[in-house]
């Protein structure tokens, strides 16, 4: 049992060096197109020559930041593809797809319950008596805040489901959608009442973190 435990504990540790891999590039994207983009430090220097305004390598560090805050800001989709696909025994491209659906999912569904419990006005507005940072944007949907945790979620619980269902058989009316085809279906489904329990849960865990 032990051991067992121990070797689950190592293929996630495992997973997660696929998203962490990226941070080091996108770390170094940022830092150098938002230091040296720096007006401040353009003019210090006496660089606006060649870091100036409308310059070539303006230009390219004005994108290197783009590509890097890009990264950042979509970490908790990566650590759900990267998660899924480190955890899955096989058929990983399934499960990689399957996490991307049941992330998009879960975040629909918290974006529903907040419209519905008044959160989020009619307008997409805010509501004056939420804490300020507790919903952000998450691809464009308005969602809780929940980093890359909200990812890691997605991505365990999406490996778990793949793992048990990807070679599930079903009868022949049906036999279109067993194996692999069910494994996004079962995802949308599970991520549906999982974004609806986040509603709820969230809350608790993000006031922990705070405190």
């Amino acid at each position: 049992m032990k051991d067992k435990i121990f070797g689950v504990l190592q293929r996630v540790g495992r997973s997660f060096m696929l998203p962490i891999a990226i941070l080091p590039v996108a770390g170094l994207l940022l830092g150098l197109g938002s230091s040296f983009t720096n007006t401040t430090t353009i003019e210090t220097y006496g660089l606006q020559w060649l870091l100036g305004d409308k310059t070539i390598l303006h230009a390219l560090l004005v994108i290197m930041n783009a590509v890097g805050s890009a990264i950042f800001d979509n970490l908790p989709l990566i650590f759900a593809v990267g998660v899924a696909i480190g955890m899955a025994k096989k058929e990983k491209e399934v499960s990689a797809l399957s996490a991307v659906i049941a992330y998009f999912v879960m975040n629909v569904s918290i974006n529903a319950m907040l419209k519905i419990s008044g959160k989020i006005l009619a307008d997409g507005s805010i509501a004056k008596d939420v804490l300020d940072g507790t919903i952000t944007s998450v691809c464009g949907i308005q969602s809780l805040q929940m980093g890359v945790f909200g990812g890691i979620i997605v991505g365990l619980g999406v490996a778990a489901l793949h793992n048990r269902f990807y070679k599930i058989e079903l009868p022949n009316a049906l036999s279109f959608f067993g194996g692999t085809r069910f494994v996004p279906i079962i995802s949308t489904v599970v991520y549906l009442f999982v974004g609806i329990l986040m509603y709820f849960i969230w809350p608790t865990v993000q006031n922990g973190i705070y405190a």
